[in-house]
C-alpha cells in the first residue's frame, strides 16, 4: 500500500504544476470543479486503460509515456505564451481553459498511467483502490496547485498568462525528462 501512495504521489506532481499554471490567471469555484473532475477522472482512469490494453502497448510506450507527454504540455504552454503575446483582450474568466483544453492537458499528464495500470496488473494489487487513490491525490494536488497559482496570479498581474504558460513549459520539460 505504502509503494501505490508512492506512485501516486509521483503521478500527481505533475498535475500539482500543471494547475499551478492554470491557476495564475485566476481561480473561481468551477474552474476548481472542472479541473477536479477532469484531472481526477484521467488519472483514474488511464491505469485501467493501459490494464485493458495490456502488455504490448504498453511494451511499445514505455519510457516515451513520460517524453510524448512532457512535450503535448510544452505545447499547452507554448500556444498559452502565444496567446497571451498577440494581445488577448479577453476577461479573466474567458481565459480559463476550456473543457476540450482541460481534457488535452488531463490526458497529456496521464499518459504515464497507462504503464503504472499495466504494471499494477502485474503486481496484483486491486486496481479500484489503485484508481481511487491516484485519483484522490491528484486531486488533492490540483486543488492545492490552483490555489498556489491564484496567489502567484495575483502577484504578476497581467502578466500571469506568460508566468502560466512558461510554468506549464516547465512542467512539460520536467515531465518529460522524468523528474516529475
Amino acid at each position: 500500500m505504502l509503494a501505490l501512495l508512492f506512485v501516486a504521489l509521483s503521478v500527481g506532481l505533475d498535475n500539482f504544476g500543471a494547475s499551478t499554471a492554470m491557476g495564475v490567471s485566476g481561480v473561481d469555484r468551477k474552474l476548481r470543479l472542472r479541473v477536479a473532475l477532469t484531472f481526477g477522472v484521467f488519472e483514474a482512469a488511464m491505469p485501467v486503460v493501459g490494464l485493458l490494453l495490456g502488455h504490448s502497448l504498453v511494451r511499445h510506450l514505455g519510457s516515451d509515456a513520460k517524453l510524448i507527454g512532457g512535450g503535448l504540455l510544452c505545447l499547452a504552454g507554448a500556444y498559452a505564451i502565444v496567446t497571451a503575446l498577440v494581445g488577448n483582450t479577453e476577461s479573466t474568466s474567458e481565459l480559463q481553459p476550456s473543457l476540450k483544453r482541460l481534457s488535452f492537458m488531463g490526458a497529456a499528464l496521464s499518459i504515464d498511467n497507462l504503464v503504472i495500470g499495466f504494471a499494477l496488473g502485474t503486481y496484483h494489487v486491486s486496481l479500484v483502490v489503485a484508481a481511487v487513490t491516484i485519483a484522490a491525490i491528484s486531486v488533492a494536488l490540483s486543488l492545492l496547485g490552483l490555489e498556489i497559482g491564484s496567489r502567484l496570479g495575483d502577484l504578476f498581474g497581467r502578466r500571469s498568462e506568460l508566468v502560466g504558460g512558461a510554468v506549464l513549459i516547465v512542467v512539460g520539460v520536467a515531465v518529460g525528462t522524468g523528474v516529475l
